[in-house]
């Protein structure tokens, strides 16, 4: 009998290659798909390092500190009755696009669009110990951006916009939630439903950038802060000093940081109940500055509480009635 030694190998190597080929380009396709999918909520620097060991994406939720950023356009609701459908989407758009970008140029995680609002954070999947001061640059980097949109708009014949942002650090669960066909990659706690109401008490303060007492620490001397008040968050009975930062710690200039101390002399004057000392000075201050609204609130609160002083209980505690 004679056998061929020749077919039966080669059958074989052929088989395995046939299937190798297969395996690669189908596993290649399946990367594809899954940076596709990341790319939409991660940054690509951390796309890359989630890649590296998908484990690192666990299924479920695991505690850890973290920061959470929502922003919310203002004036948006006007405007979309004043535009046609599809100019009100592009316009939307092209303000998403941007704020996407510097959210991912800082390494952070689009958490999800909310309307015209925007959800995201830090800390999570990848640990990021700065993560506090990279929310507070994406923030700045935000407001400056809208700035630039907002020149253009007006270009064009599109009413100004204004943006408020409150940003929160603290213990929070992240991971994949929701059914069990449908996840997202999401944070919760009582620390993601403060950052939502700062932003809330940013209109209310008259500032765009306002954030927790947790996050002021974690950033530390990156910035420079000042106080706005002590805050019964609505949904919360323990207050929190809360801050706006007013940008970078080396770009305050001197004019600025001035007028900060004065603001600062005038809530020191208000808290210890002396109104009609705290009025007059933050009544300067508002002739200084028409426009800056913390000023103008503590003038009218001073004013109010001079002509009905509260009781010897007063604690300068102010309890925000809204969301």
């Amino acid at each position: 009998m004679l056998l061929d030694l020749v077919y039966p190998p080669g059958a074989l190597l052929l088989g395995f290659a046939v299937t190798m080929v297969y395996r690669v380009a189908f596993e290649q396709a399946e990367q594809k798909v899954i940076r596709g999918v990341m790319a939409r909520y991660l940054s690509p620097s951390v796309s890359q390092w989630a890649l590296k060991d998908p484990e690192r994406l666990k299924l479920g939720g695991e505690t850890r500190t973290m920061t959470v950023l929502f922003s919310d356009l203002r004036g948006f609701t006007t405007l979309s009755h004043k535009l046609e459908p599809q100019a009100l989407v592009a316009l939307l758009n092209e303000y998403m696009t941007a704020m996407t970008d510097i959210v991912f140029r800082h390494d952070g995680v689009l958490d999800k669009y909310i309307g015209d609002a925007i959800m995201a954070f830090w800390n999570a999947p990848m640990e990021q110990p700065d993560h506090a001061t990279r929310a507070c640059h994406a923030a700045l980097d935000m407001i400056a951006r809208l700035r630039e949109l907002n020149a253009d708009w007006e270009r064009r014949g599109v009413q100004r916009l204004d943006l408020g942002i409150g940003i929160n650090t603290g213990p929070m669960v992240v991971g994949n939630m929701g059914s069990r066909d449908r996840l997202a990659y999401t944070v919760m706690g009582d620390a993601v439903n403060v950052a939502s109401r700062l932003e809330g008490l940013s209109k209310e303060y008259g500032t765009r950038l306002v954030i927790g007492e947790a996050t002021k620490a974690e950033a530390g001397q990156v910035f420079a802060y000042r106080f706005l008040d002590v805050v019964a968050v609505k949904g919360r009975t323990e207050p929190l000093a809360v801050y706006e930062v007013l940008g970078r710690a080396d770009d305050l200039d001197r004019t600025r940081a001035a007028f900060m101390a004065s603001y600062e002399q005038g809530i020191a004057l208000y808290r210890s109940r002396r109104w009609a000392e705290a009025a007059a000075l933050f009544e300067a201050l508002h002739a200084e500055a028409p426009e800056d609204g913390p000023s103008s609130l503590y003038l009218r609160r001073s004013r109010a509480l001079l002509a009905a002083p509260p009781p010897e209980t007063w604690d300068g505690v102010y309890v925000a009635r809204q969301k």
